[in-house]
């Protein structure tokens, strides 16, 4: 039997959704949610659920928020995500922030009794569509120099660092502790998949940013 939380602020809607996962015999309903604050309780009573169906936009948190603090508190939960947005809006933010599938709600019953057991199964759900979707994310992806994915602070860090500033010197120019720009390093180091300080000097005196 596989245990799912329903989130969804239309009442009426979790009612026939819950009707029709029950009526396969081997999915339960074991709890339902409204808005973000009943989701949280829900799992925090509910331990035993192994699929939670989200909807994106609900009162509380966005959806795709709504993952990230799941997969947090709860990795092992598998979550799918049930939208009335068209997959090319926010099926691709969905899966980077954790979920295992993503579909519209004029999808057709029987694909989501399907993703359902794809995803409990530990595997993602993926239509054709979203496969193209994210073929072509991917592309997009890697067209763009590596440091488009610095946050404002780590760019602002990797230039310092680059104009051959101590760690000492950047953390009083940005007014940040030393331990905080440790950090900020760190991350750097790991977004643009390098280990040392002049390989993000020769990097940034290439692409400019000094």
């Amino acid at each position: 039997m596989i245990k799912v939380l329903l989130a969804d602020d239309h009442a009426l809607l979790r009612g026939s959704l819950k009707q029709l996962l029950e009526d396969t015999g081997y999915i339960q309903v074991v709890a339902q949610a409204g808005e973000y604050a009943e989701i949280m309780k829900a799992m925090t009573l509910h331990p035993e659920v192994e699929v939670a169906i989200l909807d994106i936009s609900m009162p509380g948190k966005n959806g795709v928020d709504v993952v990230k603090v799941l997969k947090d508190k709860y990795p092992a939960l598998k979550i799918l995500m049930l939208s009335m947005h068209p997959e090319d809006q926010y099926a691709v933010r969905s899966l980077k922030a954790g979920a295992s599938g993503y579909l519209t709600k004029n999808t057709a019953p029987e694909k989501l009794v399907d993703a359902i057991q794809v995803i409990a199964a530990g595997r993602k759900y993926i239509t054709a569509e979203l496969a193209e979707s994210l073929a072509s994310h991917l592309t997009e992806d890697t067209e763009k120099p590596l440091h488009t994915s610095l946050s404002d602070r780590e760019f602002q860090t990797i230039r310092l660092i680059a104009a051959g500033k101590k760690l000492s010197e950047i953390a009083d120019e940005l007014n940040l502790s030393p331990k905080t720009v440790s950090v900020y390093r760190a991350r750097i180091l790991e977004k643009m998949r390098m280990k040392t300080n002049g390989e993000l000097t020769r990097y940034a005196l290439e692409n400019g940013l000094i």
